[in-house]
C-alpha cells in the first residue's frame, strides 16, 4: 500500500494525507429547510475518523427553488451558517479535507418538488415510463445563466467562511453544467451552444467565478462525464478537451465518472460485462486523458480491491482513488485498509423486482441513502435491508415535499 497510504500535494499546495478519497453520493439527508441535519454532520464526523484523504459531501445545491432531491442540503445565503460550521468542523483534528458538491440539477428535478424547471434548452428528459415524473423545462435566459453562476461562487464562499477546506463543481451525471456541455440537451445558437467551446463556456465561467470568490490558494475540483454514453451526447473526445480547457485554468482535481438519469452508466447494473470484469469503470478513459493533462486526477467507480487500487495508482495513470457505496457498508474503511483488515469491499446492488426501478436506480440509490442515515443515528450499516424500504422512503419524501413546494 506504498501509494495508496501516501500523502499528494495539489496544485495550489493543498495536501491530501492519502490517497483515498469518499466521493459524493447521493445523501438526501438536509432538513426541510435545507440545512444539515445533526445525523448527516455525525455522519461525516464517523467518516473522518476512519481516515480517508479527502470527503466530497453529496450535492450540495446553489438555489432553492432548484432541488435534486427533497432533502437536498442548499447553501444560497447565510441562513444555516452554523449548521454549516458544524458540517466542516466534523473533520476537526483528523487532517481529512472535506469538500462541498456544488451542484445545480436543471432539468434533472422532479415535477413533484420543483415550481419551475430550468435547463439550457427547453428539452424534456426521455427515459420513457418515468419521463412524467419530470417536468419540460424552460429555456434559460441570458442573464439567468449569469446568475446561475454567481451562485455558484456564492456557495463557494459561504462554504469555504463556514470552514470547508475546497469544493467539486459537480459538472457530471446529466445535472445542468453536464446539460450544458451535451448536444442533446444543449441546442441553442447563442454564446452559450454550438461548437463545443460555447458549450463549455458555462462550466468554465463557473469555474471563473468561484475562483474569484475563493482566492487562487483554495483548493476547486470538478466531477465530469468521460462521456454521456448516448447517441449524439456529450462524447468521450469533447470530455478530453473540455479536461484540458479546465487543467489551462488551473483547476485542482478532476474527478472522472459518466453516465446522465437516461443513461445511468454509473449504476453498476447498466455497465457491460467486460468493464465489470475489469472491476474500474472508465480506466481506458483516464489513461488517455493523463496523456493530455498533468492535472490531477480522481477516479471514482468500480473499484472494489485494495490490489486493483494500489495498481492503478502506481501505474502513474491517476493520482487519487474514489469509492462511494463501499463507504456506507465500511464506514472506516480507509483505516481497515491501511491495518489490513479488508482487501475486498463489495457494494451489493438491492431490487425490488419492479424493472422500470431497478433499472433506474429507484432502489439502488435510496437503499444506500438509508445506510448513510444509519451512520448518522449512530447504527451500524445494514447490508440485508429490504430493497422495499429504499422504494418507501423515495416516494414519501417527493410526496410529503409536494406539500411544501417552493
Amino acid at each position: 500500500m506504498q501509494h495508496i497510504a501516501s500523502p499528494f500535494t495539489l496544485p495550489n499546495g493543498s495536501i491530501l494525507k492519502n490517497r483515498i478519497a469518499k466521493s459524493a453520493m447521493s445523501e438526501n439527508f438536509g432538513t426541510k429547510y435545507h440545512a444539515p441535519t445533526p445525523g448527516l454532520i455525525h455522519a461525516y464526523k464517523v467518516w473522518a475518523e476512519g481516515n480517508p484523504g479527502l470527503l466530497i459531501t453529496g450535492n450540495v445545491m446553489v438555489d432553492s427553488k432548484a432541488l435534486g432531491e427533497a432533502r437536498n442540503v442548499v447553501v444560497e445565503d447565510y441562513k444555516h451558517f452554523k449548521e454549516l460550521k458544524a458540517w466542516a468542523k466534523s473533520v476537526e483534528g483528523t487532517g481529512v479535507h472535506i469538500w462541498p458538491q456544488i451542484n445545480h440539477p436543471g432539468r434533472q428535478a422532479f415535477a413533484s418538488i420543483n415550481r419551475e424547471v430550468v435547463a439550457p434548452s427547453a428539452i424534456p428528459l426521455k427515459m420513457g415510463g418515468a419521463s412524467k415524473m419530470f417536468t419540460k423545462p424552460k429555456a434559460l435566459t441570458e442573464e439567468e445563466i449569469w446568475k446561475i453562476i454567481k451562485r455558484f461562487g456564492t456557495t463557494a464562499r459561504i462554504c469555504k467562511e463556514a470552514g470547508f477546506t475546497g469544493c467539486q463543481i459537480h459538472g457530471a451525471h446529466g445535472y445542468l453544467v453536464s446539460q450544458f456541455l451535451s448536444p442533446n440537451s444543449n441546442v441553442r445558437t447563442d454564446q452559450w451552444g454550438g461548437a463545443l467551446e460555447n458549450r463549455a463556456r458555462f462550466v468554465l465561467e463557473i469555474y471563473r467565478e468561484i475562483r474569484r470568490q475563493v482566492g487562487a490558494d483554495y483548493p476547486v475540483g470538478i466531477k465530469i462525464n468521460s462521456a454521456d454514453f448516448q447517441r449524439g451526447g456529450f462524447t468521450e473526445e469533447e470530455s478530453m478537451e473540455v479536461i484540458q480547457l479546465l487543467g489551462n485554468e488551473g483547476i485542482d482535481l478532476i474527478e472522472i465518472s459518466g453516465g446522465t438519469y437516461e443513461r445511468p452508466a454509473m449504476i453498476k447494473g447498466n455497465r457491460k460485462k467486460s468493464t465489470e470484469e475489469r472491476e474500474v469503470y472508465f480506466l481506458e478513459y483516464i489513461e488517455k486523458a493523463r496523456k493530455l493533462t498533468q492535472t490531477p486526477l480522481l477516479l471514482t467507480g468500480g473499484f472494489r480491491s485494495v490490489s486493483v487500487m494500489e495498481g492503478a495508482l502506481a501505474s502513474g495513470k491517476l493520482d487519487v482513488v474514489g469509492l462511494a457505496r463501499p463507504f456506507c457498508l465500511y464506514p472506516a474503511l480507509a483505516n481497515q485498509i491501511f491495518d489490513g483488515s479488508v482487501e475486498k469491499f463489495e457494494a451489493p446492488i438491492p431490487r425490488i423486482g419492479i424493472p422500470l426501478l431497478d433499472k433506474l436506480g429507484g432502489v439502488e440509490l435510496p437503499w444506500y441513502e438509508l445506510q448513510i442515515q444509519r451512520i448518522g443515528k449512530g447504527k451500524k450499516p445494514k447490508k440485508n435491508l429490504p430493497g422495499i424500504f429504499a422504494f418507501w422512503f423515495t416516494m414519501k419524501s417527493l410526496f410529503l415535499k409536494s406539500f411544501w413546494k417552493n
